[in-house]
């Protein structure tokens, strides 16, 4: 393998024929660019989906209420339609074995002001359980607890923006900020990968909420985490039947698609499923053909160069030259070649996947990028077909007899 003699010939041989040695090369890196580009483009897929669920986790369900556009049980259409805190306890104890999380959520905005900066800011009113449907990250301080709630506490979560509007570098826990005129108390600093909107959001006690802007019950939303052991199919039923007993609770008409909306991840999350799934299939099918392709461009291009190097073969023999010497010089010219060409095709493909970075993203592709390991196994499986391609003519080139292999054409 490392006779120097031998690669001197090798690479004597391929200057020779430039040609040849530039179509076999060719096939292999065509092959492998396309490979690499197709499978980048299905990860810029992946990464568009993967974001599109980052703020949000995985088993979230979303309840949302608005106006009813048909009548129902003598009540008119138009009607605005509230939700209210018996709502709340109704989902949590006829769902408690399929709920993980489950909050209420009141939206807001309010001057907030510390010292001589302020400045408005989108608040949102919940229960501890926010923090785990929202990914919320805390950096300071803590969450929303059930104490907060119980008591109706005046405290407040602020955003990592919203604590560096404020405080700028100065320690923000623990000091007291004017919401609209009344006094809260920080007790937690968050970040969220959602990003700056999210980072400048404040959260409160939905209970305080409640009981200082307008002692009611209401409440803007109900989200849910279902029980992460149910199977996509089982969440989604679920979604479904907490669907039909809210719009039977809230006097709203079955087909009424206007008045209740339940938006289930579970629902997103299997249809992403599905269509990935055909679409890596679609995309394998084709990567596989293109490979195909490039192992039968291989054997084409390698069965022709043993049949124009037999005379080279016959001397060779007549020289002395054992069979095994003249199958290793093609094997390893092959997978030269194969090697050489396939490291090409791979870098190409990554240099441009990596030009596009976020240039499709209207597109929904977002940084297109491909897993190492399967064009790296896609190229090896062509240095083995260009190995087999090589070994096999070259084999049966060897065991012809010198004066046979001289008189070739």
């Amino acid at each position: 393998m490392f006779d120097l003699d031998r690669w001197r010939e090798i690479f004597q041989s391929m200057s020779k024929n430039k040609l040849r040695s530039a179509l076999s090369g060719f096939t292999i890196a065509f092959a492998i660019l396309l490979f690499t580009l197709l499978f980048g483009i299905v990860g810029g897929l992946k990464n568009t989906f993967a974001d599109a669920f980052v703020d949000d986790a995985a088993n979230s369900i979303f309840v949302r209420v608005w106006k009813t556009s048909k009548p129902y049980r003598g009540l008119q259409s138009g009607r605005r339609v509230q939700l209210k805190n018996k709502d709340f306890n109704y989902v949590d104890e006829k769902y408690d074995s399929k709920i993980q999380y489950l909050t209420a959520r009141i939206y807001k905005n309010f001057n907030v002001a510390y010292k001589n900066n302020q400045d408005n800011y989108n608040f949102r009113a919940v229960h501890p359980d926010h923090q785990f449907l929202e990914k919320t990250l805390i950096e300071e301080g803590r969450y929303i607890n059930q104490i907060d709630i119980d008591e109706a506490s005046k405290v407040i979560v602020i955003g990592r923006l919203v604590k560096s509007d404020l405080f700028g570098e100065k320690p923000a826990l623990g000091k007291r900020v004017n919401v609209s005129g009344i006094s809260y108390k920080v007790i937690g600093i968050f970040s969220d990968d959602g990003g700056d909107n999210e980072e400048r959001q404040c959260y409160i006690p939905v209970t305080t909420a409640q009981r200082l802007y307008g002692n009611n019950d209401y409440i803007s939303q109900i989200n849910i985490g279902y029980n992460p052991n149910l199977s996509l199919d089982a969440a989604v039923a679920f979604g479904n039947r907490l669907e039909r007993d809210l719009k039977d609770k809230l006097d709203i008409h079955p087909d009424d698609q206007n008045a209740l909306f339940v938006r289930n991840m579970a629902e997103a999350n299997k249809n992403v499923n599905t269509f990935m799934f055909v679409l890596s299939f679609i995309v394998i099918f084709i990567g596989s053909g293109t490979l195909i392709a490039g192992i039968i461009g291989i054997s084409n291009i390698m069965i022709f160069v043993i049949k124009e190097r037999t005379k080279e073969f016959g001397i060779r023999k007549a020289l002395g030259a054992k069979p095994s010497s003249i199958i290793g010089m093609v094997v390893q010219e092959s997978i030269l070649i194969t090697t050489l060409a396939g490291y090409a095709g791979l870098s190409l493909g990554t240099f441009i996947l990596a030009q596009i970075g976020n240039g499709l993203e209207d597109y929904f592709i977002k940084d297109p990028s491909v897993n190492t390991g399967v064009v790296v196994g896609a190229t090896i499986t062509l240095i083995i077909a260009g190995l087999i391609a090589g070994y096999v003519p070259a084999k049966k080139a060897a065991r012809i007899k010198p004066i046979v292999a001289l008189r070739a054409d």
